[in-house]
């Protein structure tokens, strides 16, 4: 264990940006779910499951691969996928690289809806988030993440 004297506590600055991103990011999530979930009945997490089976080869991606960028447990993830199975906008089906794999595949409903939403989703994002910075800003945000990102990423699982 780690003794006190050995944490180096956040000063003022640091913990005033740690909680401004903290607490901005959830309102922004919970902002972008209820525009997403009053305007076409999906909610933040599932429109995000679309997009990235939108983006993927043939529009099918690997289980474990989906729940890796959803930054998911594969047992939540494929309880997801179950509801939206059962909403039409997704189907799990064998994966045909691999036969013990499982993949997630876009249907044509989702498809539909991601379409649907993804105006919506775009000018929340706009409003909330991309016009309240100036295009400098918007470039250190960038940098910035994508840093954290690729640290993350180096420390594996």
């Amino acid at each position: 264990m780690r003794y006190m004297a050995e944490v180096r506590w956040l000063s003022e600055p640091e913990m005033s940006a740690w909680r401004a991103y903290i607490v901005a990011t959830l309102r922004l999530r919970q902002r972008l779910h209820r525009e997403l979930a009053a305007a076409h009945d999906v909610s933040l997490t599932d429109y995000e499951v679309l997009v990235c089976l939108e983006m993927a080869p043939e529009r099918r991606m690997r289980m474990s691969e989906l729940a890796t960028m959803m930054g998911s447990t594969k047992s939540r993830l494929s309880h997801q996928i179950a509801r939206m199975e059962a909403a039409g906008l997704a189907r799990r089906a064998p994966d045909p690289d691999d036969k013990r794999g499982v993949v997630a595949e876009l249907t044509p409903g989702g498809e539909a809806l991601l379409k649907e939403a993804a105006p919506t989703h775009v000018e929340g994002v706009r409003a909330h988030l991309i016009d309240l910075m100036t295009p400098e800003e918007q470039a250190v945000l960038a940098r910035v993440f994508s840093r954290v990102d690729e640290h993350l990423e180096g420390l594996g699982g």
